[in-house]
């Protein structure tokens, strides 16, 4: 029991930086008031704190049936209605590859999801660096510096 409410801890996720799409199923995001039984919360006639920080809503994710896969290539098209984001292994990373490089994965989205993602990666990449330092990624430059 208490590596069930482990797991199901691991698996919750910030409301900033879940991107999980649009609250079209149900689900109580962008701010909606719920309390924790998910009936409305009753407004109040104090006004909010202009400092308080936003409220957090747990996410819950089944990540049990997720295959997981590694990309060093990744392209990124669209049409005025979703983004496509393909991702491949480029076996050839220095230089111009000799043989095409296959597609594996392609993720498509609307752009409220894309800027959602990109909100999160950009927040888990500034961690990153200010924990290990600043990540160049003009390889000729990263490799000019070793």
């Amino acid at each position: 029991m208490a590596e069930d409410k482990d797991q199901e801890e691991t698996n919750e996720v910030p409301e900033d930086e879940a991107t999980d799409g649009d609250a079209t199923d149900g689900d109580a995001t962008d701010g909606d008031a719920t309390d924790e039984a998910g009936s409305d919360a009753a407004p109040t006639n104090e006004p909010a704190a202009a400092d308080a920080p936003p409220q957090r809503a747990a996410v819950q994710v089944d990540d049990s049936d997720t295959m997981c896969t590694y990309a060093n290539f990744c392209r990124v098209t669209g049409s005025p209605e979703e983004l496509i984001v393909d991702f491949a292994l480029n076996p050839q990373p220095m230089g111009a590859p000799t043989s095409p490089i296959q597609i594996k994965q392609r993720t498509v989205m609307n752009y409220y999801t894309a800027k959602r993602l990109l909100a999160a990666l950009q927040m888990s990449v500034q961690r990153h660096e200010a924990v290990f330092g600043v990540l160049e990624t003009d390889i000729t430059k990263r490799v000019a510096t070793k």
